[in-house]
């Protein structure tokens, strides 16, 4: 079952010009700053605002498998319990839960995406499969999508971290106008610390689709205590070159936390409280870097 967290119109950092950006529910990787936390799990979750909850308890009193109860005037869920059902998500009073993830039929999703056809072609811009990871849902699925948007002659971008077998990237490659590629962090040992899995399979990739001779655009999440330094970056020009990728556009993208409030919601713990974003002169110094190897094409932001 491929679920959808959210359909944001009006993305204008997804790739080029004005784009509908569909993110898919779960990823392989376990990223210490994830900012999308609801996209971690492949299945469907309850979130809850506890902030705005009022203690009226009725989200107890409906759920018909005991799944809520009140502990100290607070709902406290048993997630085991919890078929999710959606009842204390009709009734509760406030508003404040919800079931992240729903599954969408390939008719109705690309209708709902064909709604702003008019953005895409005065901006050049389109969609964008983004996630979580568009890429480890149904291959299946991905490819209808992608052909149905083909034949109504709307780009298509696919925002990956690139952790899948190469067999998905190859199917889906004649559908695909552009792929923006996170490469998070050169040194595996980092990578496996701060990303959950070592970098191997996902620069494989990153070639393999460079020999394809697809558009590329290179992200790089920027995180002072992880990658934000010169060796990182020094290494990560040294491997493009070394395997004679040419990304369209290269994206210095800094550390920032605002997904950092949804944690609580889905009752997770952000591990990413001690990282910090470089300071504008290291970040420009990165870019400096990058222009100087040939990379003419490299901005901070994307």
């Amino acid at each position: 079952m491929d679920l959808i967290t959210n359909i944001q119109k009006y993305s204008i950092h997804d790739g080029d010009g004005i784009r509908t950006t569909v993110f898919f529910k779960g990823c392989p990787l376990k990223c210490v700053w994830c900012h999308n936390p609801e996209t971690q799990c492949f299945e469907q979750e309850i979130q809850y605002d506890a902030e705005k909850c009022t203690g009226c308890g009725v989200c107890a009193k409906v759920c018909p498998n005991g799944a809520v109860t009140m502990e100290d005037g607070r709902p406290k869920l048993d997630k085991k319990l919890c078929k999710l059902c959606g009842k204390c998500e009709n009734f509760c009073t406030q508003g404040i839960r919800e079931i992240v993830g729903q599954e969408y039929p390939v008719k109705t999703l690309v209708k709902e995406l064909m709604k702003d056809l008019m953005f895409y072609e005065q901006s050049g811009g389109g969609v964008t499969l983004s996630g979580g990871e568009v890429m480890a849902m149904s291959t299946d699925y991905v490819l209808a999508i992608a052909k149905a948007l083909k034949k109504e002659e709307v780009s298509l971008t696919i925002d990956t971290c690139g952790y899948v077998p190469y067999e998905k990237f190859e199917a889906i490659l004649p559908y695909v106008d552009t792929f923006l590629y996170d490469v998070k962090v050169m040194d595996p040992e980092l990578h496996k610390q701060y990303i959950g899995v070592d970098n191997k399979l996902i620069l494989d990739n990153l070639v393999k689709l460079s020999d394809a001779g697809a558009r590329i655009y290179i992200r790089i999440p920027t995180v002072k205590e992880v990658n934000g330094n010169e060796e990182n970056m020094k290494e990560t020009i040294r491997f493009l070159k070394e395997h004679d990728i040419h990304p369209a556009q290269v994206n210095l993208l800094p550390y920032h936390n605002t997904g950092s409030s949804k944690y609580p919601k889905l009752d997770m713990e952000y591990k990413g409280n001690d990282l910090n974003a470089p300071t504008k002169e290291e970040m420009e110094g990165f870019v400096k870097l990058f222009q100087e190897a040939g990379f003419s094409n490299t901005k901070i932001g994307g």
